[in-house]
């Protein structure tokens, strides 16, 4: 496991509730392109359900980390891309069956007007490090 450190909320900035202000660490880095909910075939899992679809991306993620030799303890820094803001619940459920409370780490959340197709809820993407 690579040596990282999570700083929750530095002196000035509010706390952080879903995820880690700040993260630091050394290593060789290793970024997942954004993950979409597609099962192995690419056939679409979920259908207008956000629940369905965070679980397939997190696991699509979990499989790309493990390719690189990494998992998520290894995450520095998620971005969640979504249709609706309303779906944050479900991916949080999601990440948190792969990532314990106090391994979060930094993560931006960004709302979309669309993705590449339209029955994609969310997009997500994951930065990593992994030990020299």
């Amino acid at each position: 496991m690579t040596a990282l450190t999570r700083i929750p909320a530095p002196d000035g900035v509010a706390p952080a509730t879903a995820y880690t202000h700040v993260v630091l660490g050394t290593g060789r880095f290793v970024a997942v392109s954004g993950q979409l909910p597609l099962d192995e075939d690419g056939t679409l899992v979920g259908a207008g359900d956000p629940a369905a679809q965070a679980r397939q991306v997190f696991e699509n993620l979990r499989r790309c980390l493990a390719a690189a030799g990494a998992s998520f303890d290894d995450v520095v820094k998620l971005t969640f891309f979504v249709t609706d803001m309303a779906f944050m619940p479900a991916v949080r459920a999601a990440r948190d069956e792969h990532i314990a409370p106090d391994r979060l780490p930094a993560a931006s959340a960004v709302q979309v007007a669309a993705l590449v197709r339209p029955e994609f809820l969310m997009e997500i993407e994951a930065y990593a490090l992994l030990p020299d």
